[in-house]
């Protein structure tokens, strides 16, 4: 038997054409070109945040070159891809766009120090931390508590949840 040694070396060719074709588009009928059409991927893009939040962006993208894709998301950790969907998550050392805009300390009936969606009221509680010692707090904290502390920064945040860390009610 014998083998045409050009058609041998033609099956590298083809393969890498098929392989091409599968990522980037179809072949011509005579497999020589490639008609290279942008891939359209869908990115999730998870934020998480200081205060637990999550959030999530979908963005549909046109991809004309992987290492281009790459490069645009090489600060992200990739969570999971299909070939078509890939979920790329951050941790953000802020607090989240939720509480800068309308979060509240405050305090739950039982003293629990806690995170509002808004004004203190136990029906829109974001986060819950310790229960605080409200005998040992002064009255002006007291009455801020209650009436709610607005968390507009990552500094606010940290600082009021170090003030009342000492006030905190130690389980045993």
């Amino acid at each position: 038997m014998r083998f045409n040694r050009k058609a041998i070396m033609a099956v590298p060719v083809i393969l890498a054409i098929l392989a091409g074709d599968a990522i980037w588009g179809t072949a011509t009928k005579a497999g020589a070109q490639l008609n290279k059409e942008p891939l359209q991927i869908t990115v999730i893009l998870e934020r998480n945040y200081l205060d637990g939040e999550i959030s999530q962006e979908v963005i549909q993208e046109t991809c004309w070159s992987m290492e281009n894709f790459w490069a645009k998301y090489d600060q992200w950790q990739l969570l999971r891809n299909d070939e078509s969907t890939f979920v790329f998550k951050k941790q953000v050392d802020d607090i989240s766009p939720l509480l800068k805009a309308n979060g509240y300390f405050g305090l739950t009936e039982d003293g629990v120090l806690t995170i509002f969606n808004g004004r203190p009221d136990r029906l829109r509680i974001i986060q819950s931390f310790f229960q605080i010692d409200v005998k040992k707090l002064e009255s002006k904290a007291q009455q801020e508590l209650l009436q709610g502390i607005p968390i507009k920064t990552k500094d606010r945040y940290v600082e009021v949840l170090e003030t009342f860390k000492p006030y905190s009610i130690k389980n045993e």
